[in-house]
């Protein structure tokens, strides 16, 4: 990309006066670093981490933090009141999304709900979800998600040193039952491997560094032609979206499939293709679009959260134990837990909302376009600007989580005031914000339970140990761009007892 930002910088020598009548003046805007003239701050931002580069900034001019990358305006929220009230509050101007050309038109992601423009698309999707997604309907999926959690565990009981693959075969697998009524085969799945290809390119090349391509800023780039000097983005462009358009299509064309042949599983799609009384043409592209959309979501998510998880029970055994002491009281010696002993189990969800703080799955959230010019605090935010909530810094802030660095499950259980409580909820953070929430976050949310509460009951987690006995300690490294998914680390998991070990054997085979 290093010459396509420079030729972009000779054309905004040109256009550089139009940018400077067309914005606030600079004394009305939010504190921010300082730019260089033209390019603004584009040396100052970093493709990997940004959250971290962002939670400097916010220490050192503020929770409302404005740069710009050669006149595009950027805005980066980082304490819970400047969020809710911008994303939250004034969501009706704050829930548009910016017509990214390259992740949208050339890569094909236009459809996708996480970058569907504001308004009646994105409406009609939100109405999908809502149907098959809602708080009242998850239950009827927990059977599916018990089914794939027990065969998860036997899995990872059978070979814990692939704990990641069998996670990833998890999440994909799951999603892809609920939305396509698709059954993943244990090896080499046609659709998970699709799937995980896609999530990689969207997440790690994509929407890398927040997603702002110098093609974004002018869009006359497209034009480019392929022999060009820093063309090398159209051809990416062409790869990635052939590859998006193949994921959307193919699980969807399996369903249209599964529907005409008579065999099929209740899926998300199949229930509402059959409760749609003219299947017009945009109604399919609104459904496959909405249905594609929950799989990188979903996955990402219950991923991430179980990665940290184990992590956490690596590095404080005195929290496993203090879990599964709770486990045992509540189911005995002779059974594992279902969603209906989670009111009976607090301080399980307490391990999994400090899951979700300590870990935070999206640190940077996906830009929000402000639709129409605002004033916070009296610093005027332009309208067009992109707004990120920066959920790493909220989640470290220490006047709502004291001692935020350190994993403490007991911060939940504490008694508080209700409101102190709801603001100190991780859930109100890590999954989104006002009209742009995940959609698929109840679904997520009661798969990342039932794997904690069930890992615990039947399973031990421990630092691996080298070949003299001693503890390894854990190399974690974050390479995904979007989501703070850990690389693969060791370690070491087995079950907790051979009484354990034969609950886990019984599940074979039962159906839920």
């Amino acid at each position: 990309m290093t010459f396509t930002w420079v030729l972009v910088a000779v054309l905004l020598t040109i256009t550089f006066v139009w940018h400077r009548k067309s914005t606030a003046p600079a004394r009305y805007l939010p504190p921010g670093p300082r730019p260089v003239p033209i390019l603004g701050n584009v040396l100052d931002l970093t493709a990997k981490e940004l959250w971290l580069v962002a939670t400097k900034w916010a220490a050192q001019f503020g929770d409302v933090v404005h740069v710009h990358i050669m006149g595009q305006r950027l805005i980066f929220l980082s304490s819970p009141e400047a969020t809710m009230e911008l994303l939250d509050r004034k969501g009706s101007i704050y829930s548009d999304k910016p017509p990214f050309v390259m992740a949208g038109e050339l890569c094909g992601c236009d459809d996708m709900v996480a970058f569907t423009r504001y308004g009646d698309k994105s409406k009609r999707q939100r109405r999908l979800l809502n149907q098959a997604f809602g708080v009242q309907v998850i239950p009827s999926y927990h059977p599916l998600i018990q089914s794939e959690t027990h065969s998860f565990i036997r899995r990872l009981v059978a070979d814990p040193s692939k704990y990641m693959d069998h996670l990833r075969r998890y999440a994909g697998g799951l999603t892809l039952s609920v939305v396509y009524g698709y059954e993943a085969s244990p090896n080499n799945d046609k659709f998970l491997t699709l799937g995980e290809e896609s999530v990689d390119i969207l997440a790690n090349k994509i929407t890398s560094g927040g997603g702002i391509w110098p093609v974004d800023i002018f869009p006359s780039l497209k034009h480019l032609p392929r022999w060009a000097p820093g063309s090398s983005f159209l051809t990416k462009a062409d790869v990635w979206k052939a590859k998006m358009e193949e994921f959307v299509d193919q699980p969807y064309n399996f369903v249209k499939a599964s529907l005409k042949s008579g065999s099929y599983a209740p899926s998300f799609c199949s229930t509402l293709l059959e409760g749609e009384r003219e299947c017009t043409e945009q109604f399919e592209v609104d459904l496959k679009n909405t249905a594609n959309s929950m799989y990188g979501a979903s996955m990402d998510t219950i991923i991430t959260s179980f990665c940290h998880f184990l992590l956490a029970m690596m590095l404080h055994p005195e929290i496993l134990e203090k879990a599964q002491k709770e486990l045992d009281s509540v189911l005995g010696p002779d059974r594992l837990p279902t969603f209906s002993d989670r009111p009976s189990l607090p301080f399980i969800d307490a391990v999994v909302s400090e899951v979700y703080r300590w870990g935070v799955v999206l640190p940077m959230s996906l830009p929000h376009r402000l639709m129409e010019d605002d004033v916070y605090r009296g610093m005027f935010i332009p309208k067009g600007s992109l707004v990120f909530a920066n959920v790493w810094a909220i989640t470290r802030d220490e006047t709502l989580f004291p001692n935020a660095s350190a994993f403490l499950p007991e911060r939940y259980l504490e008694k508080v005031d209700p409101a102190l409580a709801k603001r100190r909820d991780p859930r109100n953070y890590v999954f989104g914000f006002g009209r742009r929430r995940c959609p698929g976050v109840h679904l997520a949310e009661s798969s990342v339970w039932l794997l904690v509460a069930t890992v615990l009951a039947t399973l031990d987690i421990s630092k691996a140990k080298d070949d003299f006995g001693h503890p390894i300690e854990p190399k974690i490294e974050f390479n995904n761009a979007i989501f703070r998914t850990p690389d693969r680390f060791e370690c070491n998991i087995h079950p907790r007892s051979e009484h354990s070990l034969k609950l886990v054997r019984e599940t074979e085979g039962a159906r839920a």
